[in-house]
């Protein structure tokens, strides 16, 4: 393989059918940004968005604007424009919540597909908010609920026919591993057990395919890959084959089928709506449409193909420049089998993510010595690879992550 040159990064630019989308993001001046795996950097589009729906439809329309700006179908109109994304049907997806609340209310919606059963199989070492939720539903609905955490290595031994569902995240958050969706569905089908996926690793940066997968509920958050906003509401997905069939928990009024006849009691909506609790936050759905409407416009698959490449020359370089520093691949390294994201173990890793963050390098560290880097390609250059290789050789050589202040740890890393 002929050496890698900056020179040639930049030609791999220059031929790039994603690099106009760089200029419809607002990015710092002199940083190289790779947690767009966290949060995605900000559509330009975005603060105008912003101005218009509190300087116009809510001073001057107030209540109003639920109807002349459409708020009150927020959910439902975002939800259907983002569906595609993860490859759904308009009336699958609603935009609503964020993902801890949304994973609570599918998980008890799909063990209620199989109410004889008593076992939840997920990844133990998953982003912790999803065992932290589910360890509270189980606990809350007692009767013998248990969760069976399995590794991706023995996943399918995990699921037999004693599981109710399984709870897993399409693309590890740690590795970047990505589990194949249509293989432990079919399984978890196979023994008649319901399948919920988390999808906050690869909607936005790989193609998703849900209903070719036949999942049957899932959720994803907006605000990685999809750039739609810190906190931004995240996808909720129930397969239309089971709309009308189950009766998610938190029941609110915008789930009813008549909201405002103002009924004493419940009476769920038949269809994905019912997803719905309470009064949506408005502005962050405004903001979310940007970000939606920008991804709808790249083509997934050219997004995919640039992620894969970069990933593999960021690996390829760090071996090559930093291999006497002792980092230690952590994701895979076949690029088909890993998301969107580069991580490596350096028992110092967290002053080394400080110190990058002086040096204009944005990444973050997954403790117990994960440094990560995530690469969202509408936004991030050929070029930025070998810069932050430079930029991290020259923090290594001089040490100067060592620094006392490098050493204290910030609340989040």
């Amino acid at each position: 393989m002929a050496k890698m040159t900056r020179k040639k990064l930049a030609e791999m630019d220059r031929v790039d059918p994603l690099a106009s989308f760089r200029d419809e993001f607002d990015l710092p001046e002199g940083v190289i940004y790779l947690n767009g795996n966290s949060l995605g950097a900000m559509p330009r589009a975005a603060a105008d968005r912003a101005r218009r729906v509190v300087e116009h439809e809510w001073a001057k329309g107030l209540i109003g604007s639920m109807n002349t700006a459409g708020w009150y179908e927020l959910p439902s109109t975002l939800g259907q424009k983002i569906a595609p994304i993860v490859g759904a049907k308009p009336n699958e997806v609603v935009l609503t919540d964020s993902t801890g609340i949304n994973l609570y209310k599918v998980l008890a919606s799909a063990l209620q597909i199989r109410p004889d059963r008593r076992v939840v199989v997920m990844e133990g070492s998953n982003f912790p908010t999803n065992n932290y939720m589910v360890q509270g539903l189980l606990e809350q609905l007692g009767d013998g609920y248990t969760i069976r955490y399995a590794e991706a290595e023995n996943i399918l031994d995990a699921i037999d026919d004693d599981v109710a569902a399984i709870c897993i995240t399409h693309v590890h958050y740690k590795t970047g591993n990505i589990l194949d969706m249509a293989a432990i569905t079919d399984r978890a089908h196979a023994v008649g057990a319901a399948a919920v996926w988390d999808l906050c690793h690869s909607a936005g940066a790989m193609p998703v395919e849900l209903n070719a997968c036949n999942v049957d509920f899932a959720v994803a958050c907006t605000y990685k890959y999809i750039n739609c906003g810190p906190g931004s509401p995240a996808i909720l997905f129930a397969a239309e084959r089971h709309h009308g069939k189950f009766e998610q928990p938190l029941t609110g009024w915008y789930g009813h089928k008549a909201p405002f006849n103002f009924e004493r009691d419940y009476v769920p909506v038949k269809d994905i709506r019912q997803m719905l609790s309470g009064t949506q936050p408005t502005v962050s759905l405004s903001i979310a449409e940007i970000g939606i409407d920008l991804m709808l416009r790249a083509d997934i698959n050219e997004i995919r193909r640039k992620s894969m490449r970069m990933t593999e020359c960021f690996i390829e370089l760090v071996e090559e420049r930093c291999r006497e520093f002792g980092f230690e691949l952590v994701s895979p390294r076949d690029s088909a089998k890993r998301g969107s994201q580069v991580s490596f173990f350096k028992e110092d890793g967290y002053p080394i993510v400080r110190a990058l963050h002086d040096h204009g390098v944005v990444c973050d560290y997954r403790a117990p010595g994960n440094v990560r880097f995530g690469f969202a390609p509408l936004y991030l250059r050929y070029v930025d690879v070998w810069d932050v290789v430079d930029r991290l050789r020259d923090i290594l050589s001089s040490g100067s992550w060592q620094g006392a202040k490098y050493q204290v740890r910030s609340a989040v890393t």
